[in-house]
């Protein structure tokens, strides 16, 4: 079980380690690449290259502004591509809040999909990736059914029984 995580930019780096996170908690392994789509396209192609050989079965890509990556990705290899979209505060960015970047990816042309998360959602991303390597692994899909049961319970600890207003 391998994710390759993918996206373009360092300032990146701390968004997308949720989705490294959730897929530690959960024993997947997992190789991370900071590529850009328009900087580095030939360097991205290698690397999508290598993880297909390599025996990676899902790529989360995470991207901002046009996002253009989860898609140029989708394109190079027919693995299950996640996108997340993520917000750019830089002082040049152009203060959209991440909606450009959920737009781009959401938005794919026909024929090659990119599954979306929301704005900043790596963590989402990561969960999705589980779920979709736990049709082949069913020890994964038990992870994720206990994972749920104890979500349920928190919330019941937590006033799903009810509250004292």
């Amino acid at each position: 079980m391998k994710v390759a995580i993918f996206f373009g930019s360092k300032s990146d780096t701390d968004t997308m380690k949720k989705a490294a996170a959730v897929l530690k908690e959960f024993g997947v392994s997992y190789k991370a690449f900071i590529l850009s789509a328009h900087r580095s396209g030939e360097l991205l192609r290698e690397r999508i290259s290598e993880v297909e050989k390599e025996g990676y079965e899902v790529i989360i890509a995470g991207a901002g502004l046009a996002a253009h990556l989860p898609g140029v990705i989708a394109s190079m290899t027919v693995l299950p591509v996640v996108g997340v979209p993520l917000e750019c505060v830089t002082p040049s960015s152009n203060g959209l809040g991440g909606m450009d970047a959920l737009l781009s990816i959401v938005q794919m042309p026909k024929q090659i999909p990119v599954a979306t998360v929301g704005i900043n959602n790596a963590g989402n991303a990561a969960y999705l990736a589980l779920e979709i390597l736990g049709i082949k692994y069913p020890e994964l899909q038990c992870k994720l059914k206990e994972f749920r049961a104890k979500l349920i319970e928190e919330a019941a600890e937590k006033g799903g029984s009810g509250v004292e207003l």
